[in-house]
């Protein structure tokens, strides 16, 4: 069995408990998840919303991200789900998680998930602040 189960970006809001139901796994004592969610400031500003925007290749370097931790630690599934388009404060944005037979397996691939993700994946975000003006985080 494949141990990555599910691997997407979306357009419409996403599903915590889909992605969790996708990591279980009968061998699995330890299971993981973090869903990060759109803040109202940052920096000290306070933020309206957030658009995020995916590379076309997205998808391929998320899958490279998960078959990186699948092939270094010993995970029985792994999962992650990004947002795309414009968010709200509040909306999540992106959700990974991580089962393992132990729970410091689950913990650190998770943890490597979406660090790993944010690092390497193309998705970019413009953050549009409450007095109007705009900046892009984490483009090229």
């Amino acid at each position: 069995m494949d141990v990555i189960r599910l691997l997407d970006l979306r357009d419409c809001p996403l599903d915590v408990a889909e992605v969790l139901a996708a990591v279980a796994d009968p061998g699995a004592g330890g299971v993981v998840s973090f869903s990060g969610q759109v803040r109202n400031s940052d920096g000290g500003r306070e933020v309206r919303e957030l658009e995020y925007v995916a590379h076309p290749d997205a998808l391929d370097a998320l899958r490279r991200v998960a078959e990186a931790v699948a092939a270094d630690l010993p995970v029985r599934g792994l999962a992650a789900v990004h947002r795309t388009g414009k968010l709200a404060i509040g909306d999540v944005a992106v959700v990974v998680a991580a089962s393992a037979a132990h729970r410091g397996e689950a913990f650190e691939a998770a943890r490597r998930l979406i660090d790993d993700l944010k690092a390497a994946v193309p998705v970019w975000k413009r953050q549009v602040f409450e007095d109007g003006e705009q900046e892009w985080v984490g483009t090229p």
